[in-house]
């Protein structure tokens, strides 16, 4: 998925989790390796985590129907 998908334009508008610091950045600042993003909004980018985790159910859901 792109950026476009998520509905960002400009990857320097966008927020990002942390991992590390547990802070969110405005725009790429940290090492891809410590981030999680991008999200369009300081409030997502604060419920990272919470976020992946519903994805990932999610995908797993998807993936086990397909079985």
């Amino acid at each position: 998925m792109s950026k476009k998908d998520w509905g960002i334009d400009d990857p320097q508008e966008t927020y990002w989790f942390n991992r590390r610091t547990g802070q969110v950045e405005e725009g790429p600042q940290s090492l891809a390796v410590d981030r999680l993003g991008p999200f369009a909004s300081r409030e997502e980018a604060e419920r990272a985590e919470e976020i992946v985790a519903e994805r990932a159910k999610k995908w797993a859901e998807e993936d086990a129907a397909e079985d």
